[in-house]
Order: structure tokens, then C-alpha cells, then sequence
């Protein structure tokens, strides 16, 4: 098993301390990636339900640290650490422009970036950037992908979209990473599972879905049904990653009863919640370590580091 951590990108630890010291340690005890959320701006009044929470509403009061700008600096201050964007709404950036940064990264961190890519839930956030049209941005995102896997081969390329058009170009320098940096998509829709099929070298879904837990059998239905999709893709599922960004609950003592949710209680149950999900597939683990300083965050990342991740690496 592969472990991950978040970097915050808002709130009282996106500073340069909080950023540097979270990726520092967390490449110091060996874990393997980090990842970066996603917004840009945060309009005054938001509509739209957010999908992780049971109150609809997203803790953000406007302060994002933007991603690629992010995972530029965490590249230039580590050696080791993969560094994914978990996700980047492709839809709110001009996709030549995407492609140039993400190869510059990738050769920059000499082949470390995973692009973890999403289509966005703040239609409002849409409008404020003029990206397009919400109601499309699936099919946005599917072309965008499609556009950046030609600007990441040999040029020169064009393309002739619904949505974007260019003529021939070159886009150079080509990423480290061939044939392109990983593209692993999250979100736990059927669309999102039929974009991994057709696209992506990984499924990275948040293990918080609609207010309900991706418990290991909803976990194991949305894996079969990718395994489907793979399959009348003609590719092999079995080259696919697995990932899944899961909440953690860790307590002192164990929690009973059936209603426990997945990662919450003692380190036992921590390590057999690993092993469950490891048998379903899964090789990438990320956990938000996030508590209100830094220090404490810290000290959380080591324990779990100590108390778990040593047990469970093989």
C-alpha cells in the first residue's frame, strides 16, 4: 500500500510554514504523494450543494491557494514526493495553457506530477471565470484530456473540437513522464467511471460521497462496474491504479458497533480498514492530517506514520 497526504490550500495552514512543513515531514516519514485541491475564487453567494458535507456548504470563505502555482513550489522544496492534483477542474483553464504548465512541472520535478482530474460541482465559480458552459462540462473535460494527450506527443499537433480548435503547434518541452504524466480521474458517477475507462490510468474517488461513506461494498459495485467499462474499452483494468482519498477518525479507544465508518477509531481498526480496501483493489491511500496548528498536524501525521502505515506498507 501507497500512502498520501493533503496539503491545505485554504485556511489557517495555507502559508508558506503550513505548506512547506506538512510536505517536509510527510516526505521525512516516507510517505509516498501529496495532494492539491482545487478553486480559484469563491463567489459571495453559493447555490450550488457542495457534495462532501452534509450541510451542502463549502468551508471555503474565499481563500484557495491555486493548485498547479502550489505544486510548483511543494516540487522545488521535496525530491521524492509525487505530487497530484486531487482534482483539477479542467473546464476553469485554457487547455494549451494546462498542458504547458503541467509539462513544465513534470520536467521541472524531473516526472513527479499525477494529473487527478474532476469536472467541477460550483456552477457559480463557472461563471465567475467564464469557463464553459456548466451543464457541458463533462464533455469539456473529456476534450480537454483529448487535447493535452497531443500536446504531450511529438508536434507538430492540431485539433478540431466541439469546444476548442487549434492549428498546427508545437508544445515542447514534452513531458518527462511518457507516454504523458498519469491521469487519474476522481468522483464516484457513472460518467466518472466511464471517463476512467476510456482515459485515465487511475480512479481516485473521495471516500465522502452525497453525506454517505464509500463503505467497501458501494467501493466494490463501483469497482466492477469499472472493470466493465475497461473491459468494452478494450484495455487492461489491471493497469488501472486504484487510489481513495479517505476521512480520517482515529481515537484512542476501538469503535463498535456496525454503523462505524470506514477509518474512524483505534489504530487496529485503522489497520484493518487498510487491508479491507487493499483487497478490493485499492493501492493508494490518502488521509487529510489537517488539525487547527501546525504542530498538531505534525504530530498526527507521525503517529499515523508509527501506528499504522509501518504495519501495513507491505
Amino acid at each position: 500500500m501507497e500512502y498520501g497526504f493533503t496539503l491545505p490550500v485554504r485556511g489557517e495552514l495555507a502559508n508558506f510554514e503550513g505548506i512547506a512543513g506538512i510536505a517536509g515531514q510527510g516526505e521525512r516519514l516516507g510517505f509516498v504523494s501529496a495532494t492539491i485541491a482545487d478553486h480559484i475564487v469563491i463567489p459571495e453567494r453559493v447555490d450550488s450543494a457542495y457534495p462532501y458535507d452534509a450541510s451542502g456548504r463549502h468551508p471555503s470563505h474565499g481563500d484557495a491557494m491555486e493548485a498547479l502555482s502550489t505544486i510548483a513550489f511543494v516540487a522545488g522544496r521535496t525530491s521524492a514526493l509525487r505530487l497530484i492534483t486531487s482534482v483539477l477542474i479542467l473546464p476553469y483553464r485554457n487547455p494549451l495553457l494546462t498542458a504547458k504548465m503541467v509539462a513544465t512541472i513534470d520536467v521541472l520535478s524531473q516526472g513527479r506530477i499525477t494529473l487527478g482530474i474532476g469536472v467541477g460541482w460550483m456552477e457559480e465559480e463557472f461563471a465567475a471565470l467564464d469557463a464553459p458552459d456548466f451543464a457541458r462540462r463533462g464533455a469539456v473535460t473529456d476534450e480537454w484530456v483529448t487535447i493535452f494527450k497531443k500536446l504531450w506527443s511529438p508536434g507538430p499537433v492540431e485539433h478540431a473540437g466541439k469546444f476548442y480548435s487549434f492549428g498546427p503547434v508545437r508544445c515542447e518541452p514534452l513531458p518527462v513522464q511518457k507516454p504523458h504524466p498519469p491521469i487519474w480521474v476522481g468522483g464516484h458517477s457513472a460518467p466518472a467511471l466511464r471517463r476512467t475507462a476510456r482515459y485515465a490510468d487511475g480512479w481516485h474517488p473521495l471516500g465522502t460521497v452525497d453525506t454517505a461513506e464509500l463503505r467497501p461494498p458501494e467501493f466494490a459495485a463501483m469497482r466492477d462496474d469499472l472493470h466493465r467499462m475497461t473491459d468494452a474499452c478494450g484495455r487492461n483494468f489491471d493497469e488501472i491504479v486504484l487510489g481513495f482519498v479517505a476521512r480520517l477518525r482515529e481515537s484512542a479507544a476501538p469503535i463498535g458497533g456496525n454503523d462505524r465508518m470506514p477509518f474512524s477509531g483505534s489504530a487496529q481498526q485503522l489497520i484493518d480498514d487498510v487491508e479491507t480496501y487493499r483487497a478490493l483493489g485499492v493501492s493508494h491511500l490518502s488521509f487529510d492530517f489537517r488539525r487547527p496548528s501546525l504542530a498538531e498536524t505534525l504530530d498526527r501525521m507521525e503517529w499515523f506514520a508509527t501506528e499504522v502505515m509501518a504495519k501495513t506498507r507491505g
